[in-house]
């Protein structure tokens, strides 16, 4: 469904504002962009990176190919079966191949040569998208992920922290048992989901893979060797791999990979101007496949990355359990003390009061780091995040507060009744369980 006029911008280019139905019958907008030549050109479809997607982001990307004779369709990212809890890349690589249909139908548009352009979580759609249809004719990613979105996203927090000052033992906390926490409670959408079947399968369909030098967000080195490895396993004569220098993680330019120079401001966020030759090597790469001469196979050497990724530990049932279980064990105390006459003993009052709180903000802290970004680690005191303190002090207020309570109950010398252990065992249970428990989530380090 396309609106009824096109116009001239400013810059000479053709824009044409179109609704189009993306997967499920959703109805999507974007823009067709050309310079106008009467075709027929080659085409491609940009397929954005997480979060909202407005096109609008995308915009410098959108008129280099449209200057450089590719017509360029630039849409929406979908609001409606997308968010932060649910994330769907079969249904993300519909609204792609959709888009795909629109320009293969477009007049001045050759149809055997319509590509797709993924940048970021887009690295993961336009493979599965062009895995699934041969309509199309190539596939140009720039930040691509080689490895499943949780570990991509840990290892992304942990560059960022630790840029920011961030030791290890936090760093780890947030890789390790956080990560776990969020994929074993459902809360991470897509977090396994594996990209290497789907490179497997593009045998036949040439591949620009580029990674910014300073990517900071996806580990370039080793996301460069998978792509490289997969195509070649799949006997893809026709992979590219290769690296934008200056180039951050979405090839605009940058001094070390977290600032961007130049460039328009989107949300509040400068987002660089793109980064010398980065247009330049797409579309003479487009162009080439266009004309029939897909280049040849290559690898660039790659950057050199701060940190290797670590593997994200199975999602083993206790991750979430564990400390469901130390809060159930806590609030029992003071529950039973509102259902039940008998002593009150306040240093056991204290216990399950600190217990609770400590339980809560140990997951807690780490995963607004998941949550809000490595911004929620700020102010970092002693290369810890402020409120990692906190929790820590917490931790040793739980362990004294135990100390204290096992005295008081040995001086006051308890009448053994079963009323009286049925209250005391949960809590108990839960302020020796609570020990190796912080342990493991690094609260100790």
């Amino acid at each position: 469904m396309a609106a009824p006029t096109a116009y001239a911008d400013r810059a000479g280019l053709v824009r044409q504002d179109v609704t189009f139905r993306g997967g499920g019958g959703l109805v999507l907008h974007g823009t067709v962009l050309s310079n106008g030549a009467p075709g027929p050109e080659p085409g491609i479809v940009l397929v954005g990176g997480s979060g909202s997607g407005p096109r609008e982001e995308y915009r410098q990307e959108a008129e280099a190919f449209a200057r450089a004779g590719i017509t360029t369709f630039v849409y929406d990212k979908r609001t409606v079966g997308y968010s932060r809890l649910h994330t769907d890349f079969a249904l993300l690589a519909d609204d792609a191949l959709a888009g795909v249909r629109l320009l293969r139908s477009r007049s001045g548009v050759n149809p055997r040569q319509v590509g797709l352009w993924g940048f970021s979580e887009g690295g993961w759609v336009a493979p599965l998208a062009a895995s699934r249809s041969s309509d199309v004719a190539f596939v140009v990613t720039i930040g691509g992920p080689g490895y499943d979105p949780l570990r991509t996203q840990a290892w992304n927090l942990v560059t960022h922290l630790h840029h920011q000052g961030v030791g290890g033992p936090f760093r780890r906390t947030v890789a390790g048992p956080a990560a776990q926490f969020l994929a074993s409670a459902g809360l991470f959408p897509e977090a396994g989901y594996d990209p290497l079947p789907e490179l497997e399968r593009l045998h036949r369909t040439p591949v620009l893979a580029l990674w910014g030098d300073h990517d900071t967000q996806v580990p370039p080195q080793e996301s460069a060797r998978i792509f490289r490895e997969a195509l070649a396993r799949a006997g893809n004569r026709h992979a590219v791999i290769a690296f934008v220098a200056g180039g951050a993680h979405n090839g605009h330019r940058t001094s070390d990979g977290f600032d961007r120079i130049g460039g328009p401001l989107f949300h509040g966020k400068r987002l660089g101007e793109l980064a010398p030759r980065y247009a330049q090597t797409m579309t003479s790469w487009v162009q080439a496949v266009a004309a029939g001469h897909p280049p040849a196979s290559s690898a660039a050497p790659a950057p050199r990355q701060v940190f290797a990724t670590t593997p994200v530990p199975g999602h083993p049932w206790y991750a979430w359990l564990a400390p469901a279980l130390l809060l159930l064990g806590f609030a029992a105390y003071p529950v039973s003390a509102l259902l039940r006459r008998g002593p009150v003993l306040h240093p056991v009052r204290w216990l399950a009061g600190l217990g609770v709180l400590a339980v809560v903000a140990t997951v807690a802290c780490p995963i607004a780091v998941f949550a809000a970004g490595n911004g929620a680690a700020a102010p970092v005191v002693w290369g810890r995040p402020a409120l990692w303190l906190v929790v820590q002090g917490l931790a040793v207020a739980v362990v004294l507060s135990a100390c204290v309570s096992a005295t008081a109950l040995w001086r006051r010398r308890l009448a053994p009744s079963w009323a009286v252990w049925l209250r005391l065992a949960p809590v108990g249970l839960a302020a020796a369980g609570f020990v190796p428990w912080a342990v493991w989530w690094g609260v100790a380090a």
